[in-house]
């Protein structure tokens, strides 16, 4: 799934040349069975999404995690393209932090891609001693050779946005990549841009608040963030907080723009459904400016590798939208897809006013199956052409938001994208239901593809 080349390393030499990698073959997700009432553990999915294929669009492996109840939620590379420098490094053990148990699982792609097995196990209390930290998020290899993985609280359910290393080869924790003292008020996401000596970060909210469901007074009292945190890549030092405010509240997944030498990117923010566009200042600080409002709630984004379309996924309202952000202070709507939501119009929602004045859509069927939830996970195939989308956020809030969803398990679908004029399409013919699941419905979160893709990688 890498490209060929002698005395290189994992991943691509740019963003251009991973577009034109080769296709997508298969694809990992982590299966949840937290909150949905079957005592069973989490476990790692291989889908087989070649259409050559004789088990296209179906679940060909499982490997279930040890334990019950983790949340596995994101995952991350050992290796990525920010090591392509290095031919020493390969990209064969992917890391699955758990958001509830604390736990981190290294998980072996490389004996065999198809059917991965477990390799490490990081348990809860060498990360709550070695770092002070808890609940893991998301995870990113560093040219150095370590793991990165920001985390959302301490041990204790309070907010602290630190990050936990762990060494490249024996995944043993190594400590702390903040300074003493300097962890931000919440964690969620990060991404760095070593070209610049910069790291950005997000903050979701304290675990205590967050972990069964979402209760809008948690807000008020202070429990969930609207920052952006500026980091000295090279000190450690965070030398900023945006705050985005009311209309940034619980600012999600943040994306530099791939390109190494671009100073802007954008993030996510959950609660009003906005985007904001962040960039370094003549003066060389970093600010933010509000470029999108939509309808509530944006919880997934994404950027495609040529830097030209922004992807995000709207969990309340049902939709996918695709930007043009060719002019990056002006995103221009270029494809809209409905897949669920809360307002289809034979749901008990009326809609009394919409600022868009879109009409309620109708319940989206595919291969015969009603969706349940609403779109939520993308990712992107390496050339832009294809958006895969998943419906589960996180068990918590979808048992509150979507309780038919636990019950039917969540889906896995694949959009068609107009990569030259923008537009979006269902394939009708694509659809992994995972309420089939052999123990019972499942909750299907976050797609990776073996040879990286535009949510792993970094380049330097």
């Amino acid at each position: 799934m890498a490209t060929k080349c002698t005395g290189c390393g994992p991943g691509y030499k740019s963003p251009l040349d991973a577009m034109k990698g080769p296709r997508e073959e298969i694809v990992y997700l982590p299966c949840i069975y937290r909150n949905t009432g079957i005592q069973k553990p989490d476990y790692l999915a291989t889908v087989d999404v070649d259409p050559k294929s004789p088990t296209y669009c179906q679940v060909i492996h499982r490997l279930p995690m040890p334990n019950l109840n983790d949340e596995l939620h994101h995952s991350g590379w050992n290796a990525c393209s920010s090591c392509f420098g290095d031919s020493s490094k390969k990209r064969n053990r992917l890391i699955l932090p758990s958001l509830i148990s604390s736990r981190v699982y290294i998980v072996d792609t490389g004996t065999d891609p198809r059917a991965p097995q477990m390799h490490k196990i990081v348990e809860p209390t060498d990360i709550f001693w070695k770092t002070g930290l808890a609940n893991p998020h998301t995870t990113h290899c560093l040219g150095s050779g370590q793991i990165m993985i920001s985390s959302l609280g301490d041990p204790s359910g309070n907010g602290k946005g630190g990050f936990i290393l762990l060494d490249g080869k024996t995944f043993e924790v190594v400590g702390n990549w903040e300074l003493p003292g300097e962890a931000a008020p919440f964690g969620y996401d990060f991404w760095y841009q070593p070209r610049h000596n910069v790291m950005m970060s997000t903050e979701w909210g304290a675990p205590k608040a967050l972990a069964y469901g979402f209760n809008p007074e948690h807000v008020k009292e202070g429990l969930y963030g609207s920052k952006i945190h500026v980091w000295d890549w090279t000190t450690h030092k965070r030398l900023q907080s945006l705050d985005l405010g009311e209309e940034g509240a619980i600012p999600l997944e943040i994306r530099f723009l791939h390109d190494p030498a671009a100073t802007e990117g954008y993030v996510g923010c959950a609660l009003q459904g906005t985007v904001f566009r962040f960039y370094r200042t003549p003066k060389g600080d970093w600010a933010a400016e509000k470029v999108i409002h939509v309808p509530s709630l944006i919880t997934d984004i994404l950027i495609s590798l040529d830097d030209r379309f922004l992807y995000f996924s709207n969990w309340l309202h049902g939709d996918i939208r695709q930007y043009d952000i060719t002019n990056r202070r002006n995103p221009r709507l270029a494809g809209q897809l409905f897949l669920g939501g809360s307002i289809l119009n034979d749901g008990p929602v009326k809609v009394l006013e919409d600022p868009e004045n879109q009409s309620q859509p109708p319940p989206r069927t595919i291969k015969g199956k009603r969706i349940p939830g609403s779109p939520q996970m993308l990712q992107l195939s390496l050339d832009g052409k294809r958006l895969y989308v998943t419906t589960s956020l996180y068990s918590g809030w979808d048992k509150q938001f979507y309780p038919e969803m636990i019950k039917e398990g969540s889906v896995m679908m694949q959009i068609d994208v107009n990569t030259a004029n923008g537009g979006l399409k269902v394939n009708e013919n694509f659809l992994v239901d995972f309420g089939k699941e052999p123990n019972g419905p499942a909750l299907a979160h976050e797609l990776r593809y073996p040879g990286g893709d535009c949510t792993s990688d970094i380049w330097l």
